[in-house]
């Protein structure tokens, strides 16, 4: 059988492959990127996925509009303005459509943006699912770098200027996997980065809403109205599956009206439209207003989860690895230091913890070039307090 020559230019996802030798009982797993089922607000899903059929059983399960089902964009379009009030920035209805999750907002990103050979430029490191899906339609992906405030602007400002790439791709905010928050300082000079090189921008916002102490820095959407002319350049990706569930598939994508309209072209090519009895199941949620609820349960349980691991890989494995400890978000990203004579490689760790009894990623596939592989990630959202501190203490041992 004859495939596509694009897909030479992807591998399965390492991460995926790893799943595979998580079947021995008894493992504890760092390793997984989804949020914890036991945070899901089960009765409210419940609720509105009643009300949607009681309501409007029609509309709830015949086929729908591409752009997707208006009474969530309404409520998508109430629920970001609301984030954004600090700025007065505002969006409607008609500035967002809805996705299949934001992955597939992505991929549209990928198939309006990116011919062959195209250059994009991604953070190093930055979500491994993003790079094989640019990969895929034929991008040369560049990696800038990034510290515990995201993105080192001047070096990717000097990116821009070498490569001209279509677009920048970023996760400011509680990064996958860095864990690392973009600076408002950095984040305002992005937007004025954006308007004078006219380079699309893409923020992807996954895990802003789940912070722990402070409320980060506002988003670039909300920035754009401080940065004139900023909002041409920026494209902004949203999802509930990180905050309400990801069985829901509900994502969002905003972007200039030009963007928006191919998209929704290239959608209606995919998929015909997002699921409607998820979309009014979605709806139906947010306007319950059970959201903030929700958010404030799940934030408080991260919360604890996230101390307890970094003090834990404190006390187990000291001075062999270095991390800044998230402010949000459901990942540690951290570096093996070798000291003591410890283990530097975190692949020959990974194999070792298998055998301990706990798993974590390697850091190595979150990079599009010069991958550290030292680095390693380390997700604390679906494991409890207890568990995460004997699974630290088995990693202690395989060090």
């Amino acid at each position: 059988m004859q495939f596509a020559q694009r897909l030479d230019n992807v591998e399965t996802s390492a991460i995926r492959e790893l799943f595979k030798l998580l079947g021995k009982p008894g493992i504890i797993s760092f390793a997984g990127g989804f949020p914890d089922s036991a945070m899901f607000d089960v009765e409210g899903i419940r609720e509105a996925s009643n009300k949607a059929l009681a309501e409007d059983p029609g509309a709830a399960l015949q086929y729908g509009a591409t752009e997707g089902y208006n009474p969530l964009r309404e409520q998508l379009a109430a629920f970001m303005t609301e984030k954004m009030k600090s700025t007065g920035a505002q969006l409607t209805p008609e500035g967002l459509i809805v996705t299949t999750g934001s992955q597939q907002a992505l991929d549209l990103l990928g198939k309006t943006l990116v011919d062959p050979g195209a250059k994009v430029i991604v953070e190093a490191p930055t979500f491994l699912a993003t790079i094989q899906c640019f990969r895929l339609y034929g991008a040369q992906v560049i990696g800038a770098p990034i510290d515990a405030q995201g993105v080192q602007v001047d070096k990717l400002e000097a990116l821009i200027a070498e490569h001209k790439p279509r677009f920048v791709y970023l996760i400011p905010t509680f990064g996958n996997p860095s864990g690392a928050t973009l600076s408002l300082e950095r984040r305002k000079r992005i937007l004025e980065l954006a308007v004078k090189t006219q380079t699309v921008v893409i923020e992807d916002d996954p895990y802003g809403d789940l912070y722990f102490g402070e409320s980060p820095p506002a988003s670039l959407l909300a920035l754009t109205a401080q940065v004139p002319g900023s909002r041409d350049w920026l494209v902004h990706c949203g999802s509930l599956s990180k905050v309400l569930s990801p069985g829901l598939r509900v994502g969002w994508m905003i972007a200039p009206p030009a963007l928006l309209a191919k998209a929704t072209m290239c959608k209606q090519f995919s998929d015909a439209h997002t699921s409607t009895f998820a979309q009014a199941t979605a709806a139906q949620y947010l306007k319950a207003g059970r959201m903030p609820a929700t958010l404030a349960r799940v934030r408080a349980v991260y919360a604890e989860r996230a101390q307890a691991m970094g003090e834990s890989l404190k006390k187990e494995l000291g001075d062999a690895i270095e991390f800044t400890q998230p402010g949000g978000g459901l990942f540690f990203w951290a570096r093996l230091t070798g000291a003591g004579c410890k283990l530097k490689d975190a692949n020959e760790l990974a194999k070792r913890a298998i055998d301990k009894g706990v798993a974590f990623v390697p850091g190595a596939p979150f990079f599009a070039t010069n991958p550290d592989v030292s680095a390693l990630r380390l997700s604390f959202a679906t494991v409890g307090v207890e568990k995460i501190r004997e699974g630290v203490e088995r990693l202690g041992k395989a060090v």
